[in-house]
């Protein structure tokens, strides 16, 4: 066990693919992390969407052969959950005071320093890739890149709301219910996945609903709480200087939010795409829609698959290293416009 004068961290044993449960105490109470890898490869942090945590939204695109060649050849990973989201986690007190998301973006800066992190890449879905995106804004020399699957950066709408206070309501009186799943059902996946009366429900759709049972409701609208009550970070966008990849379902309900997004950014920094007949969830729903992409961004810092590079690199990310013209969309293999990609049933 280590620890300072601000966090403490406890091994608890194997939880991921090997990975080992770190929880760190921040300012805004326990998060917990699961580090799987090298420690002195560069960082991917990761951070998911709204009741999931790393094993219902990202375990599609680690479980993904060459997507886990690339990922896990080059860094070593820490998969942060929300408060109260992480595997076996108790309610958390009603007492506590909760969140806000910039109270949540700081908890990244209490983990990175936690273990000694210093510019890192960053993965997040919908509201995850907005807490990241907060992060990257108010912390950009900790920032080398961000992978944003269905990202919001916008306040919510008044749709936005209206569906966020209902769910809350469910979540407070009938906790996770079946109407609650379904609602979020719909946030993650496509109209194909989540099945109807002719073509039955996916395996997808069903693990996501057992991992969903796992959730603490009052944990859940505290993370909801906290997305709903977000500022509109749109104007600072543009301030943003380290490279951002950009993926979103051509069925996700965030679909306008993530061209928004796109279109703040500088264009000499941001690439986006489009994944036809796919939800939010991009990860779990076809996590092979984002192999080549992410391929050809992580060259721009020297990151390369398995077969391309034979020692795994030590050498802490960093922007300054990346020649100007590997700054452009089009270095990256990709088009300013948004690319349709299909990936076979």
């Amino acid at each position: 066990m280590a620890e300072s004068n601000v966090s403490v961290s406890v091994d608890v044993g194997t939880i991921y693919l090997g990975g080992k449960e770190h929880r760190v105490k921040t300012a805004c109470g326990v998060v917990s992390v699961i580090v799987y890898g090298d420690q002195e490869k560069p960082a991917l942090i990761t951070y998911p969407d709204l009741a999931l945590n790393h094993m219902s939204c990202f375990q599609g695109l680690f479980f993904c052969p060459e997507a886990a060649s690339l990922l896990l050849h080059n860094f070593c990973v820490y998969h942060i959950s929300p408060p109260g989201h992480e595997l076996g986690a108790a309610p958390i007190y009603p007492t506590d005071s909760v969140p806000s998301a910039e109270d949540l973006a700081d908890q990244i800066l209490e983990v990175l320093n936690f273990f000694g992190l210093g510019a890192v890449m960053c993965m997040g879905v919908t509201a995850g890739a907005y807490i990241l995106t907060l992060f990257a804004m108010k912390h950009r020399e900790r920032v080398a890149g961000l992978i944003l699957v269905s990202p919001l950066c916008k306040a919510p709408s008044w749709s936005e709301w209206f569906y966020n206070r209902v769910v809350s309501n469910l979540l407070y009186f009938y906790g996770m219910c079946g109407v609650v799943k379904e609602f979020l059902l719909q946030r993650y996946f496509s109209k194909e996945v989540r099945g109807n009366v002719e073509i039955p429900e996916s395996d997808i759709a069903q693990a996501c609903r057992r991992l969903l049972d796992e959730r603490q409701s009052v944990n859940v609208m505290r993370f909801l709480d906290a997305i709903d009550r977000r500022p509109d970070i749109s104007s600072g966008l543009k301030k943003l200087k380290c490279r951002t990849l950009i993926f979103i379902g051509d069925q996700s309900p965030f679909y306008s939010e993530a061209v928004h997004m796109a279109a703040n950014l500088d264009r000499g920094y941001c690439a986006l795409v489009e994944v036809q007949a796919c939800g939010s969830m991009v990860t779990e729903e076809q996590p092979h829609a984002m192999l080549v992409p992410m391929e050809y961004f992580l060259m721009g810092y020297g990151l390369y698959r398995p077969s391309c590079f034979t020692e795994s690199p030590r050498s802490p990310l960093s922007p300054s290293c990346i020649s100007p013209e590997l700054l452009s969309p089009e270095s990256m293999g990709l088009k300013l416009k948004p690319i349709k990609t299909r990936i076979s049933a």
